[in-house]
């Protein structure tokens, strides 16, 4: 579209005009801009959540009745007769655009306040990265336009941090983002990069309208603007119908935010007084650590923790990778160096990383009175019996119907001759010391006296012998007698007659508390119906000190 009327200025407006600030008025067509001017998504920055944050609640003393309050003299006159009296080396010119921008901060002095009153911290940060390379101070006000000095903002196109870079080109810049730490959100580095792009993009442009612009949108559509607009085009006024909608209304945003925090008085917002300084040092973190052994070891609350590194993402700094910088209270770094070993300890386990990791081969390993003992996932074969039901193979082998047909192609029943495909646990021991295995040694003996020989009453005798005994149960079953007590079939191994009759002999369990027949059958690897014919059992009721016969 092109423009062919000019703004027209109030009678007193045009005579501050030719008086003094002529230069300071620039023709922007079209008067109706202001009403389709679209502001930078801080400006509708959530204040009441603002007041939330770490800092304000705890630095910085605000007037909560600020959004009650006029918004006071806007008239055009005035603000030019301002703008010109800004020391600012980019010029900050009038026009319909940048009134709209000014009433929009003007008419939210809420955010304002909490603007100034975040810029107790941040600001000092800002000017000294701008100092250290030569560029004009008036930048800082830049991320009050871009993330309302919050510094985990991020905008919808996913740009982050307090100067709201986008990731190719926060890392173009040396930045780090990744899974732990995003560097977008530290003030220092941040800022640093910033004012080192600011000073490509002058560079590139020669103008700092231009190359605000460009931070904004990008170096490609400010290119693009330019060559729209035909040679000799120079600056952001004169390619302005030409770029991004969104960029129209940074550069304006930006003069606004200049003006807006240096005459906030003027529009009867408070200024923001600091409760008490917040004076800082950092520290070089060269170890893995978490901030919540920081605040529990040396009792700072994790928020302020978060508030002064916002750019570690889930509270922990991966020192153990490369050293990271840590900011605290002063005072605090040098209890931190104090106490840095017992800040690493503390709940150390918990935050550790592992570096090498074996995958479960299904066994578990503990250890009791009898010695290191190894719970292990073991497959049989099972070879279906005439009239077995899954309920007695499930019993036989201490698991449950569910595991025989999660293993196998079986829906209701089985059949004779079927083979089955058993997963279950087997328990091996493994005796720790020569004591344990002289009890061992003397347990065996006393199992191979007369069987009329009363059984030896020591339980801490027979445990051990229990847990050097075989439990393998035959592959195959065979049918037995119908009346005759049903024992376990040996299977035709190699071994001597010495080993099979020790394995035919019966063991002996006392019942430990919280046990259950089950629980011991599936230990010893037979049923529970053998159990309780073994021992004349009428129910599954047992106690505890209770010795069981293990057929």
């Amino acid at each position: 579209m092109k423009f062919a009327r000019k703004i027209l200025l109030p009678a007193f407006a045009l005579a501050a005009l030719q008086a003094s600030a002529a230069s300071s008025v620039l023709s922007v067509s079209d008067s109706s801009l202001e009403s389709t001017l679209i502001m930078p998504r801080s400006v509708e920055t959530d204040t009441k959540a603002m007041l939330e944050e770490w800092y304000l609640k705890n630095y910085a003393a605000l007037d909560y009745e600020a959004d009650k309050k006029s918004a006071g003299d806007l008239s055009d006159a005035v603000i030019i007769e301002r703008l010109s009296k800004l020391p600012t080396v980019i010029e900050m010119p009038f026009n319909n655009v940048v009134k709209g921008a000014i009433r929009h901060y003007a008419n939210r002095p809420q955010l304002v306040e909490n603007l100034l009153g975040l810029s107790l911290y941040y600001m000092p940060i800002f000017e000294e990265a701008l100092e250290r390379h030569k560029m004009p101070l008036e930048l800082k006000y830049l991320p009050v336009i871009e993330s309302a000095l919050i510094p985990t903002a991020v905008s919808r196109a996913g740009a982050g941090g307090l100067w709201q870079f986008m990731p190719p080109t926060a890392t173009g810049l040396g930045l780090e983002i990744n899974s732990l730490v995003d560097q977008r959100r530290d003030p220092y580095l941040a800022s640093d990069a910033a004012a080192r792009y600011l000073k490509q993009l002058h560079h590139t442009y020669g103008d700092w309208s231009l190359a605000i612009a460009a931070y904004n949108c990008g170096p490609g559509n400010v290119n693009k603007a330019l060559r729209r607009a035909g040679e000799g085009k120079h600056d952001f006024w004169e390619i302005y119908p030409f770029l991004p909608t969104e960029t129209r209304g940074y550069v304006p945003a930006f003069i606004a935010a200049n003006y807006i925090m240096t005459y906030h008085k003027c529009h009867n917002i408070s200024p923001a007084l600091a409760k008490r300084p917040l004076i800082t040092d950092t520290i070089h973190i060269t170890k893995r650590v978490h901030f919540d052994q920081i605040s529990q070891v040396m009792d700072i609350p994790v928020e302020e923790i978060r508030a002064l590194n916002p750019q570690f993402r889930t509270d922990l700094i991966p020192g153990d990778i490369k050293p990271y910088s840590l900011v605290l209270p002063s005072l605090q770094v040098y209890a931190y160096i104090a106490n840095e070993d017992s800040i690493l300890n503390h709940n150390a386990t918990r935050y550790a990383r592992r570096g090498v990791v074996e995958p479960s081969s299904g066994a578990s390993v503990g250890r009791d009175a009898r010695g290191e003992y190894y719970d292990e996932q073991v497959t049989k074969w099972h070879t279906v019996r005439k009239g077995e039901t899954l309920t007695k193979i499930a019993n036989k082998y201490g698991i449950t119907i569910a595991d025989i047909r999660k293993h196998n192609r079986v829906k209701k029943s089985v059949k004779a001759g079927q083979k089955l495909k058993i997963v279950t646990t087997q328990r091996t021991y493994k005796p720790k010391t020569e004591e344990t295995k002289a009890i061992a040694e003397n347990t065996t003996q006393s199992q191979e006296t007369p069987a009329t020989q009363a059984p030896a009453t020591d339980s801490t005798a027979t445990q051990v012998a229990a847990a050097f005994t075989s439990h393998a149960t035959s592959d195959t079953v065979k049918e037995e007698p119908a009346k005759a007590p049903e024992q376990p079939v040996a299977k035709k191994t190699s071994t001597s007659k010495k080993k099979n009759t020790h394995a035919s002999k019966p063991r002996t369990h006392k019942i430990a508390r919280g046990e259950s027949l089950s629980r011991i059958a599936k230990r010893y690897g037979v049923t529970v119906n053998q159990l309780k014919r073994a021992n004349n059992l009428k129910s599954d009721a047992i106690r505890a000190g209770q010795n069981l016969i293990i057929p």
